[in-house]
């Protein structure tokens, strides 16, 4: 490849081979001297061959080698002043462009979730195992999946790590795509400022949707909801981010209605495993706990959800359920068929 000139103008460098029938061959290294990052040096030759007439030299043999570099000069100049006017054209195509092309088809749907819910369609997501590129790859390939569900409720606020396993989903996706990952943060009631730095740097990094656990108030319902931002569901009809609000405690379960009531909430889950805690393993008590979350979610028009198995996610379709987390991608096939999706 050649080197590029010190500014735009320079004079070519001029290669010359051994006189033949009284003139010069001149080779004129064309090298772009075309400001910008953009203009790539060619460092290609270009040969201009003179001949005479019957190898007679129409003029002195000084004149003519002064005169044949002067006009290969001005012939190496025009030409460089072209390709400076010029488009940029290029045989191949750009692998930038082609990157960007494959990172912009390569951007989850978000909106394919928030349209299926506001239609009233069930959506399917499911826990997301181990949490690697090669496991976040797997969860690509299963096309009946609606999202991904990833926790970093406890333990050290790793991004990186969830940014690894989302790129894991674009890949498993292939021309599809990529699933939505819904993010699991630590409890608001730990503190509002620590939920919104939270929530930030995870919508920075291109999780689509923020589970907020343990929300026991009214409270804590409109703080999750501002966090969010203008791009939020249903705050903005339009909007493609969504957020689940999680009701696992009896306080909960006791403000239901005014936790249903905030501006702005996306979704309300049901949270049998807290709730079973909460109640000191009751089950009778969860079960009407979790009654009534479904039906404060239906009296206020809020999509409901909960987490379902393979034994039981039909019924919880009929009960009303709109959205599920599975641990078994079985649930979610049976759930497809038991909704006609």
């Amino acid at each position: 490849m050649g080197r590029s000139v010190g500014a735009a103008g320079a004079p070519p460098r001029r290669l010359s081979r051994p006189a033949r029938d009284g003139y010069s061959f001149h080779r004129i290294r064309r090298l772009s001297p075309c400001p910008g990052p953009s203009v790539p040096r060619t460092g290609k030759s270009l040969v201009i061959h003179f001949t005479s007439s019957q190898g007679q030299d129409p003029m002195p043999r000084t004149q003519s080698r002064i005169s044949l570099f002067a006009l290969t000069t001005a012939v190496a100049a025009a030409l460089t002043a072209a390709a400076c006017s010029a488009p940029e054209q290029s045989g191949d195509p750009d692998p930038t462009d082609a990157e960007a092309t494959a990172s912009v088809s390569a951007q989850p749907s978000p909106s394919a979730v928030v349209n299926l819910i506001a239609a009233g369609e069930p959506a399917f997501g499911i826990f997301p195992g181990p949490t690697t590129r090669e496991q976040g790859a797997l969860m690509g390939q299963n096309r009946e999946l609606d999202f991904v569900f990833y926790s970093l409720e406890s333990g050290p606020f790793d991004i990186m790590t969830t940014k690894v396993y989302m790129e894991g989903i674009a890949e498993g996706s292939g021309t599809e795509p990529p699933h939505p990952l819904v993010l699991r943060i630590p409890p608001i009631r730990n503190g509002v400022e620590a939920a919104q730095a939270n929530v930030a740097e995870a919508l920075g990094a291109g999780v689509a949707a923020i589970v907020f656990p343990h929300v026991e108030s009214a409270e804590d319902a409109a703080a999750a909801v501002a966090a969010m931002g203008d791009d939020h569901w249903p705050g903005d009809p339009s909007g493609s981010l969504f957020s689940i609000l999680i009701v696992e405690d009896r306080s909960g379960v006791e403000a239901v209605d005014e936790i249903m009531g905030t501006q702005g909430v996306s979704v309300v889950f049901a949270g049998p495993g807290d709730l079973r805690r909460s109640y000191e393993g009751d089950m009778e008590a969860v079960e009407a706990a979790i009654q009534t979350i479904l039906a404060s979610c239906q009296a206020h028009e809020v999509p409901c959800g909960i987490t379902a198995g393979v034994d039981d996610i039909a019924g919880r379709i009929d009960q009303g359920f709109r959205m599920f987390i599975v641990s078994d991608a079985a649930a979610a096939t049976a759930g497809r068929a038991a909704a006609g999706r």
